[in-house]
């Protein structure tokens, strides 16, 4: 019964024994690894961009900032929606990595950025001439923090703002596969051919070990990409790890198939909590998240059973009727087991 994030999951056994096998013998460092040639063959095949820049980095955080920082200017604004996780969790390093670019929040519903909203965001800056802040990329997240998806019309309808403007649009694509697998669309579909420019395309929330890949449409973009990565200190030398993993996070499909095992638990979650009185949806789970709230004694009586989630407003301790929020996130290794017993506790 754990539902606390999908960064606590397990690492997939396949990506295990990619690692074990890339372990063996010598390669060369700094991503000229064989391994590497393949990752970069399949990720631009799986995008159908035979030109897009690819490369990769640890962690998500890495991903986002050296990818906007490639897009912005130090004296321009990127805009986000409030609870974007280049916002709320990542301790400024957007703003470290640009050399200064601020954040603009954009009003978003259920997580998705509001078109109108970003219209309005845009014109008001650019308004103070040189004492102002100039308008700089706009970066969506798919899926979103609330567990929610932008339909490809919403994201086609912010890019058409952002290039109303010619600005740059990023996807922060942490839970890139799972949104895929919500739409049944293709990759290419969700990203440069519904107007981004570059995608942070997610692997450790997704079962592996560690691994993002940056994945940038337009090359003239390549060069500056790499001195950030490693001026940043992200260029790992030892990069055939990295490979291992993203080479079979991709074969026959794994990554897919991870993603719509999260998703399938976290449906069968959400249709087995409507049918529990007093449980309450804050947004339509559409990926692998869920928000929901009921009393504080079905909270209680759940993490006594061993349950493991975030409340998201409070404690356990005080009185039993005030409703709490929880957020349960399923990984691939979620089991319909583990759903079902959390639900038979919840139901008391």
């Amino acid at each position: 019964m754990n539902f606390a994030s999908d960064n606590t999951g397990p690492v997939h056994p396949k990506v295990l024994a990619a690692l074990q096998r890339a372990n063996e013998g010598h390669a060369k460092p700094y991503g000229d690894d064989p391994l590497m040639a393949e990752v970069r063959a399949r990720i631009r095949e799986l995008f159908e961009a035979p030109e897009a820049a690819v490369y990769l980095v640890a962690t998500g955080t890495a991903a986002n900032s050296l990818l906007l920082a490639t897009l912005a200017k130090p004296w321009q604004t990127i805009f986000c929606s409030p609870c974007a996780h280049i916002h709320e969790d990542e301790c400024g390093a957007p703003e470290f990595f640009t050399g200064g670019s601020k954040l603009t929040l954009v009003e978003a519903e259920g997580g998705r950025m509001i078109p109108e909203a970003l219209r309005a965001a845009v014109l008001a800056e650019e308004t103070r001439g040189v004492h102002g802040q100039q308008r700089g990329p706009v970066s969506i997240t798919q899926a979103t923090e609330k567990g929610t998806v932008h339909s490809l019309a919403e994201l086609r309808a912010l890019t058409a703002v952002a290039r109303d403007f010619g600005l740059p649009v990023h996807m922060d694509g942490a839970r890139f596969a799972n949104a895929l697998v919500s739409l049944g669309c293709t990759a290419a579909e969700m990203t440069w051919k519904a107007g981004f420019d570059a995608v942070s395309f997610g692997g450790t929330k997704n079962g592996l070990m560690g691994v993002e890949a940056a994945v940038i449409f337009d090359p003239a973009h390549a060069w500056e990409f790499e001195l950030r990565r490693k001026r940043g200190a992200h260029l790992f030398s030892k990069h055939r790890y990295l490979s291992a993993q993203m080479a079979a996070y991709l074969e026959d499909d794994l990554w897919l198939d991870m993603a719509r095992a999260a998703n399938a638990a976290t449906a069968r979650l959400a249709r087995g909590l409507r049918q529990i009185p007093g449980v309450r949806f804050l947004h339509e789970p559409q990926a692998n998240i869920v928000f929901a709230e009921w009393p504080r004694a079905g909270h209680r009586r759940l993490h006594e059973a061993g349950a493991h989630y975030y409340i998201w407003n409070g404690g356990l301790e005080g009185r039993e009727d005030v409703r709490l929020v929880a957020r349960l996130v399923a990984d691939w290794s979620a089991t319909e087991p583990g759903v079902d017993r959390f639900l038979e506790v919840l139901r008391g």
